[in-house]
């Protein structure tokens, strides 16, 4: 080790510390190791949060036969059992099924093994509709080894046969009229549920899957489970009514009607007092002119 170099701690120091930009930022001192003849690095603990296991690593040199350390340069490293960040990896390898999101795009697999070009698929699983349509079929499609995947896959989750629903179920999707065949050899194997009361509707689902809606089962019609209650009988809800009495109806009708007529019978009468008075006033009218004129 290097006397005036190892001697350098101060100046390591502050370097350190206009490095962290504050002197809370660097802890204790933890030692120096020879870089190099005449080079010499300091080492100071990080206090800052989130470092664990960081420290301060300052550098210093000399000139040969010099007598004064110069510093050489200072930055921050991670100790054997410092915290780092995992190893980053691509986020093509990254994803998973059921990360893809509705504003995302999944970068093409130029290699991909579940893959063929179109033009090497031959059979019942060839594009035969859009190569007659268009001259040519789609640029790659499911290769053997990616049909088999899939349909393992499929058949081991949760539209499959060992799904609790299709325990349960009494008969299979096979023989239920929602049950719409996929194409190609998946068809003896695989279809699309087509009845909205089942919870697979719109789903891929194996032939001997099943659930509860299947159009061809039924329950055997049952009674309710709740007791039959004892009949109640309102006694008090029995009016007696005397068949030899008049009709109360009959009544309100007769005393309207007769109230109606004698009604009519006071207007009448109102009427021929007034024009009795009427005539009278203009009787006396008369006289009282005729004796008027008598007396002039």
């Amino acid at each position: 080790m290097d006397a005036v170099l190892d001697k350098a701690v101060d100046l390591a120091h502050e370097a350190a510390v206009e490095v962290a930009e504050g002197a809370e930022w660097v802890g204790e001192y933890r030692g120096a190791h020879s870089d190099a003849d005449r080079l010499v690095t300091h080492r100071f603990v990080c206090t800052m949060p989130g470092y664990r296991g960081w420290v301060w690593a300052v550098t210093v040199s000399r000139a040969p036969r010099g007598r004064e350390a110069s510093l050489c340069e200072a930055h921050l490293v991670p100790s054997d059992d410092a915290l780092l960040a995992p190893s980053w990896i691509p986020w093509a390898d990254r994803i998973r099924p059921g990360d893809l999101e509705p504003s995302m795009v999944l970068p093409k697999i130029v290699e991909d093994s579940r893959l063929v070009p179109g033009y090497e698929v031959t059979g019942e699983d060839a594009d035969a509709l859009e190569i007659w349509e268009l001259g040519l079929g789609r640029e790659r499609v499911l290769a053997p080894e990616g049909r088999v995947s899939t349909a393992d896959r499929w058949y081991r989750g949760s539209h499959g046969p060992t799904a609790s629903s299709a325990v349960a179920s009494a008969a299979p999707c096979s023989t239920c009229a929602f049950f719409l065949p996929l194409q190609g050899s998946f068809r003896t194997t695989f279809g699309a549920c087509a009845n909205e009361w089942s919870p697979s509707d719109g789903k891929v689902v194996s032939v001997d899957h099943g659930c509860g809606a299947h159009s061809q089962t039924d329950v055997e019609r049952q009674s309710s489970k709740w007791p039959e209650p004892d009949p109640v009988i309102d006694t008090d809800a029995v009016t007696a009514l005397d068949m030899a009495a008049p009709d109360p109806v009959e009544e309100t009708e007769q005393a309207a009607e007769t109230k109606q007529v004698d009604e009519s019978e006071q207007a009448a009468d109102a009427g021929e007092a007034a024009q009795d008075v009427t005539a009278e006033a203009d009787a006396q009218a008369e006289t009282e002119v005729k004796l008027e004129a008598d007396a002039g």
